[in-house]
């Protein structure tokens, strides 16, 4: 079956927003932003030099891919997120050090990533550790969705958790709720999505455990 992507970019101004941010930003900034606004860093590159801000471009970031702000890192002293939430600057905080202003164009708003939401995350990733390697049972989540599936990586980790009973879950969408029905899995591996794995401490995502 043929795959047909389809681009669909956000309608909105970023610009706004990231005007809003100029106060809370350093000299040297790194831009980086998700795929609905990523069209939108040249301009906003240009108005931050503009403004006497030297601006390195980092590009798109995933969930589970911060390499383009850490590959930047060295270079800035903050970053500055364009984007809602805050799982993506939450990576890059982890995977660079560095601080994090988001600016959100859909809300119009400016935040800086708090210390208290990297020790949550950091919380429920130490408690989902100790779950999982005290757990006798075990179940493995796969995703079927493109970009996603890690069923090779899935039956590589079963076949390794030797002293451990472990069973393969394999779905197009993994829903929470349908996890209660499995109360014998007395911990979760996630290979999907790690954000999966936010909303849980009884998941751990298995580049954690590597």
């Amino acid at each position: 079956m043929k795959t047909l992507f389809m681009p669909a970019k956000i309608q909105k101004d970023a610009l706004p927003v990231v005007e809003k941010a100029l106060e809370s930003l350093p000299k040297k900034v790194g831009l980086v932003t998700t795929i609905q606004f990523l069209d939108q860093l040249p301009k906003i590159k240009i108005f931050l030099e503009k403004n006497n801000k030297k601006a390195v471009t980092g590009g798109q970031i995933l969930g589970c891919d911060a390499s383009a702000a850490k590959k930047i890192a060295k270079k800035v002293d903050k970053f500055l997120y364009i984007g809602s939430g805050h799982f993506h600057p939450i990576e890059i905080r982890l995977e660079t050090g560095k601080d994090v202003i988001i600016a959100n164009p859909v809300s119009g708003q400016v935040s800086k990533l708090k210390q208290e939401d990297i020790n949550k995350l950091q919380t429920k990733k130490k408690t989902a550790f100790i779950k999982f390697h005290s757990a006798e049972t075990v179940g493995i989540l796969v995703s079927t969705k493109p970009g996603q599936n890690r069923l090779k990586q899935a039956f590589e980790l079963k076949n390794k958790l030797k002293d451990k009973q472990c069973y393969v879950f394999i779905n197009d969408t993994i829903d929470l709720a349908d996890m209660e029905n499995y109360p014998f899995i007395q911990a979760w591996v996630n290979t999907a999505c790690p954000r999966l794995a936010d909303y849980s401490s009884n998941i751990i995502n298995i580049g954690d455990i590597k």
